[in-house]
């Protein structure tokens, strides 16, 4: 693991972006890089990360014809790529909120989770909530891949448990507004 360095290029790019002069002290937080052996059997370029502050990779589907996805039809969409994730992380799968909004087209078990001891093809899980047929085009970005770490718990088996402010309060209870 690395800490990610300023990166003088990008800098210039949000600053002019943003209409502000560059400072020369500018600092973006702390984002830590992995190393994630991965293997690519799809005949496009290895994901990469569209700007310097994105979370998620781009996935892209890895298709020999195109998939034609139904109003309410769910398909898997092969990426052609395949991970060895360090012990103590997981990647998540996650949608792309362009696709969501302008097609209804999201990852159905979102976030998919893929274990550090998987080792099959990423596959992503898309379904289709729209009105309209969707295609699904060979090396279009579908969904996102988010690696974060993760802590594993032991229970501990009791009778009751502390009391809480909320309680047993659960979905909606604290209202709208």
């Amino acid at each position: 693991m690395r800490a990610c360095g300023y990166n003088r290029k990008a800098a210039k790019l949000f600053h002019r972006a943003q209409s502000r002069p560059l400072r020369r002290r500018l600092t973006f937080g702390t984002c830590y890089m992995t190393n994630v052996r991965i293997i690519n059997r799809g005949h496009h370029p290895l994901p990469q990360y569209a700007t310097p502050h994105s979370a998620g990779i781009d996935l892209r589907a890895n298709l020999d014809r195109t998939v034609i996805l139904a109003p309410g039809q769910r398909a898997l969409i092969p990426t052609g790529l395949f991970l060895e994730l360090p012990p103590g992380t997981e990647a998540q799968v996650r949608p792309r909120s362009g696709l969501a909004l302008k097609y209804g087209i999201t990852v159905l078990n979102a976030p998919g989770t893929i274990d550090a001891d998987y080792r099959g093809e990423l596959g992503v899980l898309l379904i289709n909530h729209g009105q309209e047929s969707f295609a699904v085009q060979d090396g279009e970005r579908i969904a996102q891949l988010v690696v974060a770490r993760y802590e594993q718990v032991s229970f501990a088996e009791v009778t009751d448990l502390a009391v809480s402010e909320r309680g047993d309060g659960g979905f909606g209870h604290t209202g709208r507004k």
